[in-house]
């Protein structure tokens, strides 16, 4: 076993694969080596002991493909609905080989062509264990930790909402055009 092979996995995480391990299908089936080099290589931890650094299932991962640009992904247990081209599923060989490793951590895997690349994880961008302490810790009072990356926030665009005159915006309480004004009184 290389030192490629190690990783850490949560008890959830371990189970899944062991699941996954005893349902392929047969000896060419593409992920059925991969699987075992997880399963022998792992140290399986409580989900509050892994590290925040680690790619564990639902955590979105910055990544490499050997010497390409870093792509971000979800690594989930299977492909979600509305979610293409943002998840990268643990039923397809990169996702599987990404699960388990650290921050800086780089696995070989080899691909369906038969070549070799390698993925190297770039940055665990977002973790649930670790957003599951850190939500723990909020809530006893404790302080939080310094955001590990980028704040994302949701910006719409303005030119997606179309444009009302004010005057629709006003009713007749507000003192709009339709407002009769204190002679109607």
């Amino acid at each position: 076993m290389s030192n490629t092979d190690v990783c850490q996995l949560t008890t959830k995480d371990y189970t899944i694969l062991e699941v996954m391990q005893e349902r392929c299908l047969g000896r060419d089936d593409p992920i059925r080596e991969l699987l075992r080099r997880k399963l022998d290589g792992a140290t399986v931890v409580f989900r509050d002991d892994i590290p925040p650094t680690v790619v564990t299932l639902s955590s979105r991962v910055s990544y490499r493909i050997d010497d390409g640009p870093a792509e971000t992904r979800i690594v989930a247990h299977d492909e979600m609905r509305g979610m293409v081209g943002s998840v990268l599923s643990i039923t397809n060989p990169r996702g599987l080989a990404l699960l388990g490793l650290a921050e800086g951590q780089s696995i070989t895997i080899r691909r369906i062509d038969g070549e070799e690349e390698t993925l190297t994880v770039q940055e665990v961008v977002y973790q649930p264990e670790a957003s599951r302490r850190e939500a723990d810790t909020l809530q006893r009072g404790g302080v939080p930790p310094k955001p590990r990356g980028p704040i994302l926030r949701l910006v719409h665009r303005s030119d997606d909402v179309p444009l009302r005159p004010k005057r629709e915006l006003l009713s007749p309480f507000d003192g709009g055009p339709d407002d009769p004004g204190p002679s109607a009184a």
